[in-house]
């Protein structure tokens, strides 16, 4: 029972992971839209519509609020604002570190943190947190529910399966690039493969909003 329980449980994360990543990646495509006028990719990984540091972050709120018996509006948009600003700095920080490019530079902002974050998007992560709470939270008994099919798990493993492959060759080609980058020629065939299959203009196209960290 305690193993049918855990399984329940990351399945259910899981989820919540991928709703939260689709949300990010259309919220994403929308601010792009009003800041460029024109739709421009901002996937985090090569295959989908997926940008994970919103899922990332969904989940944050999911295991927090998950803990507190609270849920007073006003005590929600600051904890999520705090929650928030911690995950979108510790997201920007693993990225340049591992692959020597950051997805968001807010450094010319007012009241920024190293520019990974700021104030202004501290607050826009408070009212997700409200959202989060009023909207997404409510859903939570019915994904228990579905959690308990076995067609919801046949899918939700497969799709667990494909995101683990999407993430890693988009690490590796991530990575590949950033050896490019600094002249590195390549070593195997599977830095053959990633040079043929993921030049840098298609990695450029892919994750257009990426900028090299100098």
């Amino acid at each position: 029972m305690k193993n049918k329980n855990r399984i329940n449980e990351i399945t259910k994360i899981f989820i919540i992971f991928m709703i939260g990543s689709i949300i990010g990646y259309i919220v994403e495509m929308i601010v792009a839209l009003v800041q460029k006028g024109h739709l421009e990719s901002r996937q985090g990984v090569l295959y989908g519509p997926f940008t994970p540091v919103y899922g990332i972050g969904i989940i944050v709120f999911y295991l927090f609020f998950n803990q507190i018996n609270t849920r007073h509006k006003g005590k929600i948009f600051i904890m999520s604002m705090i929650l928030g600003g911690i995950t979108e700095y510790l997201c920007s920080f693993f990225q340049e570190k591992i692959f020597g490019t950051v997805s968001w530079d807010y450094s010319n902002w007012i009241l920024n943190i190293n520019g990974r974050t700021t104030l202004i998007h501290c607050t826009y992560w408070g009212i997700a947190g409200i959202l989060y709470i009023s909207y997404i939270e409510p859903l939570i008994p019915k994904i228990n529910e579905l959690i308990n099919k076995n067609l919801t798990k046949i899918l939700a493993a497969s799709l667990a399966l494909f995101m683990v492959f999407n993430i890693t060759i988009s690490s590796m080609a991530a990575l590949r690039q950033k050896d490019r980058n600094d002249n590195i020629a390549p070593q195997n065939k599977i830095d053959k493969f990633l040079d043929e299959n993921y030049p840098d203009y298609y990695m450029n196209k892919v994750f257009a909003n990426k900028k090299d960290v100098t």
